[in-house]
């Protein structure tokens, strides 16, 4: 499916299939899936999202598929592995593993990475409150861990509060929006805050450690990330201090 360079090889593909269009490849793939079904009525489109998402809903016995416009010129067989992706999860059908690797190679490949970093700049909202909260400064806290940790050499982002107290996501890194973004659950005299600086210092991280794309999948946390993380004083206890929130 790909060479060294993780590039598509479409060889071997009937030929027909290069030539059908969206509706007749989703059309071609229910059937395969469910051969014993009528095909129901089906709408397929591109929509302008913020990123590669898309999405299918089944809603009063008609199927609406819409895709990220960032693939309306992606070749067939892509489109045919993202039909059988989304319709094998709508009906809980096993997706074959030749088709999410198709479609994993296709969004990693430099030209539509970076195609869809442009559209997130350009189409994505980005809530930035600022770093100033009720009880911590971000700036100072990154300016401190800057210091300490990275000679001073990370050059700050936007820095800001999430809009609620989120226990799920504690804090994430922006590369579209060159942003830091920290649950205000932080922003708490009872939170320690050697969990705030700890958090702070993992997304710090990924300024210093950029996304690994050369692989299949993009490799977010790499193995020198992993390492420099854990150089951080009172790492385990930081670490246990975050399962109690």
């Amino acid at each position: 499916m790909a060479d060294a360079q993780g590039t598509l090889d479409l060889q071997g593909l009937p030929a027909s299939l290069f030539f059908e269009t969206p509706l007749e490849i989703y059309t071609r793939v229910f059937r395969e899936l469910k051969p014993r079904t009528a095909v129901p009525e089906l709408r397929v489109e591109f929509c302008r999202f913020a990123n590669a998402d898309s999405f299918i809903r089944l809603e009063q016995g008609k199927l609406h598929i819409r895709m990220s416009d960032l693939l309306e010129g992606a070749p067939a067989p892509v489109l045919e592995a993202l039909a059988h992706i989304l319709l094998g999860k709508l009906y809980r059908k096993p997706v074959g593993r030749m088709y999410t690797h198709r479609y994993r190679l296709y969004l990693n490949r430099r030209d539509v990475r970076r195609q869809a970093h442009l559209v997130r700049q350009i189409r994505g909202r980005k809530f930035i409150s600022g770093p100033q909260g009720a009880h911590h400064n971000l700036e100072d806290i990154f300016e401190r861990l800057n210091e300490r940790y990275f000679d001073g050499l990370l050059g700050r982002p936007q820095l800001g509060w999430s809009r609620g107290t989120s226990r799920r996501m504690l804090g994430h890194f922006d590369p579209s929006h060159n942003a830091i973004v920290i649950s205000r659950i932080f922003d708490r005299l009872e939170t320690p805050l050697l969990a705030l600086e700890y958090v702070m210092f993992h997304e710090m991280l990924h300024l210093r450690f950029p996304v690994d794309h050369s692989g299949m999948r993009r490799c977010v946390h790499t193995r020198e990330f992993k390492a420099a993380e854990k150089q951080f004083p009172g790492f385990q206890e930081a670490k246990e201090l975050l399962k109690k929130l």
